[in-house]
């Protein structure tokens, strides 16, 4: 028996269950992050004082950083609408450049934490560095999380364009979602933590 609505839009909803599927999770991970910067919000009109990011950030890292996640959402737009225009060997081409950026944003990350483990800095020290080591962590569990799902597309889950090239088109599509989602929390993050 094949699953309905994985292709044509549902009824009630006029959307299909993939697309359904993928808003409500990232309203659910609106949620969580929400809550996160609310609670960065109050923890800083609470504190007495407050250091300015600069003081213990990297901001040079930080904008290379954001560069290299916007080009990644220009990527992973490349990919679909490749996918769209039926061309395979672009939408490859683009995915793996969407695969390779994030882990080069980790690369980045990982060396970034490396220097404030270094210098001392870690969340035991202040409520700001316990709130720059949660944010960023729980948002780069994130990162791996788009590496893994965008790996599968671009390696084995790439034979489903062969077989059934709009359920392909589809969850490519919502694999995108997430991660202009999870390019869009970063956006956030880099000025409230780096900046402000």
């Amino acid at each position: 028996m094949e699953i309905p609505y994985t292709v044509q839009a549902r009824p009630d909803t006029g959307l299909n269950n993939v697309k359904l599927g993928i808003w409500l999770f990232l309203a659910s991970e609106v949620m969580l992050f929400g809550g996160l910067f609310s609670a960065y919000v109050l923890l800083r009109m609470g504190a007495v004082e407050w250091p300015l990011g600069a003081e213990f950030l990297n901001i040079p890292i930080g904008t290379v950083n954001t560069a290299i996640l916007i080009a990644s959402s220009v990527t992973m737009v490349m990919a679909f609408a490749s996918l769209k225009l039926g061309d395979f060997a672009k939408y490859k081409g683009y995915m793996l450049a969407t695969v390779l950026l994030p882990v080069l944003f980790l690369c980045i990350k990982a060396y970034e934490y490396y220097e404030k483990v270094s210098h001392d800095h870690l969340p035991s020290h202040s409520t700001f560095l316990a709130i720059y080591w949660t944010m960023t962590a729980l948002h780069g569990l994130h990162i791996v999380g788009g590496i893994v799902v965008n790996s599968y597309f671009w390696g084995p889950g790439s034979k489903m364009w062969h077989t059934k090239p709009a359920m392909f088109e589809n969850r490519v599509e919502a694999a995108g979602l997430y991660w202009h989602f999870v390019d869009l929390v970063w956006i956030f993050l880099f000025p409230v933590l780096y900046l402000l």
